[in-house]
């Protein structure tokens, strides 16, 4: 990490790029109640302490792992969805949580405090619910995993913190994007994800796009040819995708982050992309739209973008 964040001092990158690393809450020998988390003797002299030292004078955060589906059980399945709960007090801070993630979080900041180092930012390296496991598990379906991660993202983001850490937010990270169907171990393990491999979703959260499908009538209006600003040389046979002239930017934009979004390759209008100017949202759009377009079986609804695309057989490139 030291050797890390040299090259970047030396690159001058120090300051937009931080270096840290994740740890399991296995790094506690103690987590309840939370004023009680403490690290495992030994561990936090010999590693922890040089390593938050480290992260002190690089202004970086502590990564930890979270993971409340670990920690429950049929009695306390509701404290770790975020569910409505008796919760849990804690004696000593006479604070009461209502929920395990909360919990874990105080259990770590603890643990940092008694080595003096409470003035560190956490970050949730990774957290998640799996939507599918072996019978023996409580809790294990796609409905449980969209309330915990959906409660998650309420929750890191609401400015509330936790007991001991009030008015924070979290960056945080879901496990996993993917569900792993070749990973070996448990079935859970391999069912973290908020997508089959075949890309389809396995619940959603809030987060999905429509897709362009789901966004264009199935008995689409004439789709009127967009009128050049000057007189274009034609392509004869050829047709190219473009924003209508009365498109709004907001609409346009939100077309360059669909298609992005598909996986298409937006590199030329990224910056110094070859087709990065000139720098405009019409500009961009109209790279995007026709990225799309040609890609697709080029029918005029896969033009539509909710009415704010044109077909037109004029080279745009010209």
């Amino acid at each position: 990490m030291q050797t890390l964040h040299t090259a970047l001092v030396e690159a001058s990158l120090d300051r937009r790029i931080q270096v840290s690393t994740p740890h399991s809450l296995g790094i506690l020998s103690n987590s309840s109640p939370p004023s009680t988390g403490k690290f495992r003797q030994g561990y936090d002299s010999h590693v922890l302490k040089p390593l938050l030292s480290f992260l002190r004078a690089t202004n970086s955060p502590f990564m930890v792992n979270p993971y409340p589906f670990f920690g429950c059980s049929s009695d306390t399945l509701d404290y770790a969805l975020f569910r409505p709960n008796a919760g849990v007090f804690d004696e000593n801070t006479e604070q009461l949580y209502t929920n395990m993630l909360d919990a874990q979080l105080d259990a770590v900041f603890s643990a940092m405090k008694l080595l003096g180092f409470n003035d560190l930012e956490i970050v949730i390296a990774e957290t998640g619910w799996p939507s599918i496991g072996d019978s023996t598990q409580v809790g294990v379906d796609a409905k449980s995993a969209a309330e915990y991660n959906g409660n998650l993202m309420q929750h890191v983001t609401s400015g509330v913190g936790t007991p001991l850490m009030p008015n924070r937010t979290f960056e945080t990270y879901i496990f996993a994007l993917f569900n792993e169907d070749l990973k070996p171990g448990p079935t859970c393990e391999r069912n973290f994800g908020l997508f089959r491999p075949d890309m389809t979703p396995v619940y959603d959260i809030g987060i999905l796009r429509p897709t362009a499908r789901s966004s264009i009538p199935n008995n689409p209006t004439p789709v009127p040819t967009a009128a050049p600003l000057h007189p274009m040389p034609k392509s004869k046979g050829k047709q190219w995708c473009l924003p209508e002239t009365s498109a709004d930017e907001n609409a346009l934009q939100r077309n360059i982050d669909y298609v992005c979004g598909l996986g298409l390759d937006c590199g030329p209008i990224q910056e110094d992309g070859a087709c990065f100017l000139p720098n405009t949202v019409r500009a961009h759009a109209a790279f995007a739209m026709n990225a799309y377009y040609q890609s697709t079986e080029k029918i005029e609804c896969d033009c539509d973008f909710d009415q704010t695309g044109a077909i037109t057989d004029v080279d745009p490139s010209k």
